[in-house]
């Protein structure tokens, strides 16, 4: 039986007063890979933050846990210690902050929260030196400043390395593939393939199959009006691809099989 790494269940949220999520309910277990699609508006990006413990949205009802252990209302910093690890749609530039710095004092502190070995510098530069093969990125970005100056295809990459760094159990990419090329898009999918085993679920929010040609989901979730109202495998994600929500809205079996 496949150990569980997320439950949420009839998850209800808000920001600023307004209601984006509507009884959420969803389980990902070790080993896999879940896709959530939807149009624009349908919560998806927002689940993501929810999940990840951002500040800015208010929980009304509902629960998240993470391996049994209730979430809910704890702290975006002890949420990523305890593997959670959240890729943004748009990564944020930090002028005057080496990536080289930036990253190994995140990886410290994951370590240091798992009562595991802190590294130098040094030591340091060593890892993450073998990690960067997997996102076919430059050692000269770490002497950069994060993401500064960055095209959308490094600051990608870069999210992606800082997954591989901090080993996470539970990784959600949002929109990891807008504004990617295809020959980026292809890097950045075989360095999520890399990076996923037995052990850990990766959640992969996005609106167009292309990244899915490259990266299979077990299940493939469709969002509306925040909740998730379909369920399917990969195959649901060719259908959509070819027909569009407006079928989905007018509830075609042949959509849903």
């Amino acid at each position: 039986m496949k150990e569980t790494i997320l439950k949420i269940t009839n998850l209800h949220a808000e920001i600023n007063g307004i209601k984006i999520l509507n009884g959420v309910n969803l389980e990902i277990n070790a080993g896999e890979v879940h896709a959530i699609m939807g149009p624009n508006g349908s919560g998806k990006s927002t689940l993501a933050k929810i999940i990840a413990g951002h500040p800015a949205y208010e929980i009304i009802s509902g629960q998240i846990e993470l391996y049994d252990q209730d979430i809910t209302t704890m702290d975006p910093e002890i949420r990523a210690h305890l593997g959670i690890f959240l890729a943004f749609q748009y990564p944020i530039e930090i002028p005057g902050v080496s990536n080289a710095d930036f990253l190994r004092l995140a990886y410290n502190a994951r370590k240091k929260a798992m009562n595991g070995e802190e590294l130098d510098p040094l030591s340091f530069f060593e890892l993450v030196s073998k990690k960067l093969d997997v996102v076919g990125m430059d050692s000269k970005f770490l002497a950069r400043n994060v993401n500064e100056g960055f095209s959308g295809g490094e600051k990608k990459r870069n999210e992606i390395l800082q997954m591989a760094l901090l080993d996470t159990n539970l990784a959600i990419l949002d929109e990891t593939d807008s504004g990617l090329d295809i020959d980026a898009l292809k890097v950045i999918a075989n360095g999520i393939n890399t990076l996923a085993h037995p052990k850990n679920s990766i959640v992969l929010i996005t609106h167009y199959q292309r990244l899915l040609n490259y990266i299979k989901p077990d299940f493939v979730h469709i969002m509306q009006a925040g909740e998730i109202k379909y369920t399917g495998d990969a195959e649901l994600a060719h259908k959509l691809e070819e027909s569009g929500y407006e079928l989905i809205d007018s509830s075609n079996e042949l959509i849903l099989n």
